[in-house]
């Protein structure tokens, strides 16, 4: 079984991934469009931030499995993926730590303006008066934008260093002692410091626009380390430009794919907004829990056929009624039970088979499009090797 790696990856579990048996293929310099000749005959395929686009998935041969060396998915094409029936799975919270910590640093350098201070020293400018004027964070309030597992993280971080903390999320927020605003009208004027932490969907794209930053207050602070196409960037240089808000980002729009070479944005020239290179869960610490994560995932996938965060699994389906079927576990006896749905012309959206310690007995649970009229449920139970029969709409 061939295993691409086609972003930079720690040596010692690429080791660990040849030890399974796999034929590895380490490429870090891939590119989106090296990848669907690269990935024709492999069978798992994991990136970071190179993107597998349609055709990749489309000329794909052996394709079984991508994996996203991280939390988001938004660089993979999820819909050929579904179409070919190829496992998307990825590393949610490893690296949450490494984020926050740039959070908060990108946060401190806007206050202390400590990238203009080095600046000017290097250009050899000695400017204290100017440098000496800051507001501080101790009893500002931060807004977080997203309250998952990045977003947890710099709350936690954020409180240490005194600040009153609110958030506004998707979902309803538990496990962090912040309050929930209903409404971003309400949650944005009373920041000092506004911090992103959202994936990218079709309700988080472009979400801030001119009218979210005119909530904003005068003069604060704007972070985005979460994805560059939630934040409009033309209106962003609108807030900075009337509003006096200084911004840091960790990701911009048409950033190059390249790990190296010249960059081109129309943010670069403004004094009052820092933007690093991506850099967001590129430490060490996140490297590995992530690369250890994504070897557990290669592992289970490999063993027991189970896919650890399976992201592009059906959270809905068909699914209107339920069958449970004990029986011996014995050959053919749920070949049997399964043609008897199969002549009634009933799909099987899920199944799953479990076997009793001693392996006697087994139940199986099956999710059915239809109902089994009363006749066939008789069938079933008339075979000796089945024990129980359970038919309920779900």
């Amino acid at each position: 079984m061939k295993l691409l790696i086609a972003d930079k990856f720690p040596e010692k579990y690429i080791e660990q991934f040849k030890s399974l048996g796999l034929d590895v293929i380490y490429n870090p310099k891939l590119g989106e469009n090296d990848l669907p000749s690269a990935a024709k005959n492999v069978d798992i395929l994991i990136v970071r931030s190179t993107i597998v686009n349609e055709k990749t998935i489309e000329e794909s041969e052996n394709l079984s499995l991508i994996i996203r060396a991280g939390a988001g998915v938004n660089n993979i094409a999820i819909p050929a993926a579904n179409k070919k029936g190829i496992y998307v799975s990825n590393c949610p919270g490893k690296n949450s730590i490494a984020v926050a910590e740039l959070t908060i640093g990108l946060m401190i350098a806007l206050d202390r303006r400590i990238p203009d201070n080095v600046i000017d020293f290097r250009s050899g400018i000695w400017n204290k008066d100017k440098y000496s004027k800051a507001n501080g964070l101790y009893g500002r309030t931060l807004g977080i934008i997203g309250v998952g597992n990045i977003g947890k993280e710099v709350a936690r971080r954020a409180m240490a260093l005194g600040m009153n903390v609110y958030g506004k999320d998707i979902s309803r927020i538990e496990g962090v002692s912040i309050k929930d605003f209903s409404e971003m009208d309400q949650l944005l004027p009373l920041c000092d410091v506004v911090s992103l932490h959202l994936p990218l969907t079709e309700q988080t794209r472009g979400l801030f626009d001119q009218k979210m930053f005119s909530f904003m207050k005068d003069g604060s602070y704007f972070i985005n380390t979460s994805r560059s196409e939630i934040v409009d960037e033309d209106a962003l240089l609108w807030a900075v430009e009337t509003k006096g808000i200084r911004a840091a980002l960790d990701v911009f729009q048409d950033e190059p794919e390249a790990k190296s070479g010249p960059v081109y944005s129309k943010l670069q020239s403004n004094p009052n907004i820092y933007v690093t290179h991506h850099i967001g869960a590129s430490t060490e610490q996140a490297q590995d829990a992530v690369a250890e994560e994504t070897l557990r995932i290669v592992k289970d996938y490999l063993t027991s056929g189970v896919i650890a965060h399976w992201v592009n699994r059906a959270k809905v389906t068909d699914a209107m009624y339920q069958l449970v079927v004990k029986h011996f576990d014995r050959p053919g006896v749920l070949a049997g039970v399964l043609n008897v749905i199969r002549d009634a012309n009933i799909n099987i959206e899920e199944i799953e088979n479990v076997i009793f310690e001693g392996g006697i007995v087994a139940c199986c649970t099956m999710k059915l499009k239809d109902p089994l009229p009363q006749e066939l449920l008789n069938k079933i139970k008339s075979d000796s090797q089945i024990l129980s029969v359970s038919h309920v709409k779900i």
